[in-house]
């Protein structure tokens, strides 16, 4: 499978994964910044964007993506920044292909398993009668009868296109995330640790990442780790504290 990426700047390559139902285009604006000192690759996942759709979706297939996508870069040993599932395709492939990368970088997500707390946002997105709608505001109409969250349904929205008919689409393979969502909550695990520099930003309005993850399977996993925490993010960091993110990955990056 070839993921679709975008690529700008220039300098140590630094790879950008997006979260579930999310991107490449969330991290636009912060990636541009980034660019100013890096070459920055953000990358839609499998099932995501403009990448291709499968019905596999587990974190194993996910990592072998971006390892072919960083042989066909011809980047062997990148940075990689992941948030929330993009996170966790970042430690699975940091602890699978540990000579491909440089340094780790994980945006508010732990290894651990999640609790299902996505089922109202698949059942409000396969809800929408998505053939026959004529406009996004219609689509809006039809989320909004689950999800309250303006924000919520503008950052789903933002999946939407049009098809060469005039009609409108999804970009994200709703069925396959479905059927896979067990795999998407699943833990990261390892027999052996990874040994390079990593970094966890913990947003601190957040609960993914909770006091026992850190000094349980996060510092377990990953042994020369330095978790921060920004005190009035949320889950969504990088577009909540965006100085803040770009001031701590750019000293991350750039001390050997």
């Amino acid at each position: 499978m070839k993921l679709h990426y975008k690529e700008m700047g220039h300098g140590q390559p630094l790879l950008i994964l997006h979260g579930l139902f999310g991107t490449l285009d969330n991290w636009a604006t912060l990636a541009k910044r980034l660019a100013e000192h890096y070459n920055v690759f953000m990358v839609d996942l499998r099932n995501h964007g403009r990448s291709p759709h499968s019905e596999q979706h587990d974190y194993d297939a996910m990592a072998e993506d971006v390892l072919r996508l960083v042989d066909d870069l011809q980047i062997p040993t990148p940075a990689i920044m992941g948030h929330s599932m993009g996170g966790k395709v970042a430690m699975n492939y940091a602890l699978k292909y540990p000579t491909r990368l440089t340094k780790l970088i994980v945006v508010d997500i732990a290894p651990k398993a999640y609790p299902p707390h996505h089922d109202e946002i698949i059942d409000a997105l396969q809800s929408v009668d998505i053939n026959n709608v004529t406009s996004r505001g219609d689509v809006d109409k039809q989320l909004a009868k689950t999800i309250s969250q303006e924000e919520v349904r503008l950052f789903l929205m933002k999946n939407l296109y049009r098809k060469e008919d005039n009609t409108f689409g999804w970009r994200m393979n709703l069925d396959a995330i479905e059927k896979n969502y067990e795999k998407i909550a699943a833990p990261i695990t390892s027999d052996t640790p990874f040994k390079k520099n990593t970094l966890f930003i913990k947003g601190g309005r957040s609960r993914y990442i909770l006091p026992e993850d850190i000094y349980g399977s996060i510092e377990h996993l990953f042994t020369l780790v330095e978790v921060e925490t920004i005190p009035n993010a949320g889950h969504w960091v990088h577009a909540e504290a965006p100085d803040e993110v770009y001031d701590l990955v750019t000293r991350f990056l750039d001390t050997n």
